[in-house]
């Protein structure tokens, strides 16, 4: 929720500090590079040093950066809370993950999984909502923004520090690699599982990298259609778009957690070519029920991904390297939010936008269509 809660307030900081389109990107990646960099250099932590020690850290730099956010006097203060809430949002999904994962046991895994995947929709779509109500009725929004996640926060501290892990998952984190003298052990590394594994995984990733990708291409196009529909602007509107996607989309987890994990990521990825197809059509005919549409078949296709891409790597995983993986999938998870992006913008520049938007969605239809087939059809996949 930390994350996301200042989507909305890019506006608002826009006009009271007379920034220009360019800082407000900076701020974007500025948090960006600290999620990233906090998983490839300490994306194995929870490995090493146990869970609920890498939880305690990030609810801690979470607080520390939130309170540096509320206090912000300019981009520059605002960067390096960013980047502190970047690197703790990435601590807390790998710490946290794992956590479930071994409180649940092995025989539990698909709950696991649901669990992390549902919550992490969950924050991510709350924090912009929370953000956009206080954002557009709240007064000195700029600094009232942030108390929910100081309190929240608080809270997750205090209730860190009195719970007792069970004596079983106790043993395994004791016996968690020991944090070793050599400087090598946090040069980025990217965790992979052995070679049996190499196909299903790569398969796993491209899951996190469309979901990624195409909800940052509809949540930039949601707030548009919000405004037509209901002929309104300002912060909640913004913020309720990125919600309604993630929103449905963790409904969508909770709807299907018993579905066989082939057929999640079978209809995840035709979700994902159908919504750009959707798009295609749409550039020519500007309708905004096709819009919808495109919306809710987003949804679908972030929530099943994202759902099957979890369980396979809570399935591939071993005790070692569980923190290790899930950092690898999140990583290329972010740069299908980068990436893509960023490649339509170039083209946009020198073809225009149409063109652009084009040769993305015919890129996520053959990737989606083809992945789609060697997902359902790969043995690890079957196995529940």
């Amino acid at each position: 929720m930390s994350t996301a809660l200042i989507s909305p307030l890019y506006g608002l900081y826009k006009e009271a500090w007379h920034l220009q389109t360019s800082d407000v990107s900076v701020i974007y990646v500025v948090y960006m590079a600290g999620a990233l960099c906090g998983l490839l250099f300490l994306g194995r932590l929870s490995d090493r040093i146990g869970f609920h020690k890498v939880m305690q850290i990030s609810l801690g730099l979470i607080l520390v950066g939130t309170l540096l956010s509320m206090l912000a006097w300019n981009t520059t203060s605002l960067n390096a809370a960013r980047l502190i809430v970047g690197l703790a949002s990435s601590l807390m999904t790998t710490g946290a993950s794992v956590g479930l994962r071994l409180l649940l046991s092995r025989h539990n895994t698909r709950k696991a999984s649901m669990l992390t995947t549902v919550l992490i929709a969950l924050g991510f779509g709350l924090g912009p909502l929370v953000g956009g109500v206080i954002g557009q009725w709240v007064t000195n929004p700029l600094v009232m923004a942030y108390v929910p996640t100081l309190v929240l926060g608080s809270l997750g501290i205090y209730a860190l520090r009195r719970i007792s892990i069970p004596d079983h998952v106790s043993a395994i984190t004791a016996s968690s690699q020991p944090l070793a003298g050599d400087w090598k052990q946090w040069l980025p590394k990217l965790t992979w599982p052995q070679s049996s594994d190499s196909m299903a995984f790569i398969l796993t990733v491209i899951s996190a990298f469309l979901a990624f990708s195409v909800f940052s291409l509809y949540a930039s196009m949601a707030p548009l259609f919000l405004e037509k529909m209901i002929d309104w602007q300002g912060p909640f509107i913004s913020g309720a778009a990125i919600a309604v996607i993630l929103l449905i989309s963790a409904g969508v987890q909770l709807l299907v957690v018993r579905l066989p994990t082939r057929w999640s990521g079978f209809v995840g990825f035709k979700a994902f070519a159908l919504c750009s197809a959707l798009l295609l059509v749409n550039l020519e005919l500007g309708s905004m029920l096709l819009l919808a549409a495109g919306i809710l078949v987003t949804a679908i296709g972030h929530g099943m991904c994202l759902l099957a891409g979890m369980n396979m790597v809570n399935r591939i995983a071993e005790s070692h390297n569980h923190s290790g993986l899930l950092a690898t999938y999140l990583v290329v998870g972010y740069c299908g939010s980068m990436i893509p992006i960023l490649g339509v913008g170039w083209i946009a520049d020198y073809w225009g936008m149409q063109m652009a938007v084009s040769l993305y969605c015919y890129g996520v239809i053959a990737i989606g269509v083809i992945a789609a087939f060697c997902f359902f059809r790969h043995p690890r996949m079957l196995g529940e």
